[in-house]
């Protein structure tokens, strides 16, 4: 959404901040050629992967343009504030425009972020222009990022913003709420580690897709209403699909991790009806 004043200045990159990718100077350094979108993220979390996609393509189509783009690896669980793991887990996502991580949420606080994912657009010069909190608005981000290029050329051809990805992300679809994501170690501070806490989980939803974020390396076997799913092959910290479905629907999950396996949070995506 557009800010409600016009006169909101980017707060500065703290200088320790460790980067994946080619760190900018400083913010003025950034927009000082041209608009910037700064999107803060986490590479395990689903709303976070669910929007990389776009960011990727805003950041290929318009880069010669002069839009610049970073993001922000503001770390939900412990391993997200490690490089090593960052660093794998955007090349999973084919994530390669630059990345902080924002380790201790310096960054984070000074935008004032609540939550995962957090998109802020700079104008030239670096006053507030658009920013959006969570999934969805991509069109209208897009149209905000164009808006802006034109305002250094009124006369600049750009292309038609992107198709909707997901039919949850057009304009205006109706979608319906998931079953809220479950922290099968009691909290979002701590694990559920299979061979410690048990050996299979048990987790019903109602949604258009489950997906655990999991650290480690190994395997889980997954029932899907009772019934054998395809394995998930686990191969470090990241977020990995579980089950997807084409709407909103209802099933009940069963997940048998390898021993050690670190599973962190199960989380559901919207669908349609």
């Amino acid at each position: 959404m557009r800010p409600d004043r016009d006169d909101i200045a980017a707060p500065d990159l703290p200088d320790d901040l460790a980067w994946v990718g080619e760190a900018p100077q400083s913010m003025p350094a950034l927009t000082a050629a041209g608009p910037a979108l700064v999107h803060f993220l986490d590479f395990s979390q689903l709303n976070s992967v669910r929007t990389l996609p776009y960011l990727s393509e805003w950041a290929r189509r318009y880069a010669e343009h002069g839009l610049r783009t970073i993001g922000v690896q503001s770390p939900r669980f412990p391993f997200g504030a490690d490089p090593e793991a960052v660093a794998s887990g955007l090349e999973r996502l084919r994530v390669d425009f630059p990345v902080a991580i924002d380790a201790e949420h310096d960054l984070w606080r000074a935008y004032g972020c609540s939550g995962w994912p957090s998109l802020f657009l700079w104008r030239q010069g670096g006053a507030l222009a658009w920013f959006h909190f969570g999934e969805g608005e991509y069109e209208a981000t897009e149209e905000a990022i164009q808006a802006e290029l034109r305002e250094q050329d009124a006369l600049l051809q750009l292309p038609a913003p992107m198709v909707p990805l997901r039919p949850t992300d057009a304009p205006g679809a109706r979608v319906m709420p998931p079953t809220e994501e479950h922290f099968p170690g009691g909290s979002w501070e701590r694990p559920w580690t299979a061979g410690e806490d048990g050996d299979q989980l048990e987790v019903p939803y109602e949604a258009a897709g489950a997906f655990a974020t999991i650290e480690g390396s190994g395997q889980v076997a997954v029932e899907l209403d009772g019934a054998p799913a395809p394995p998930v092959a686990v191969d470090g910290a990241a977020l990995y699909p579980l089950a997807e479905h084409d709407r909103h629907e209802s099933h009940q999950l069963t997940l048998h991790p390898s021993l050690g396996l670190k599973i962190w949070s199960v989380s559901f995506a919207a669908g349609v009806p």
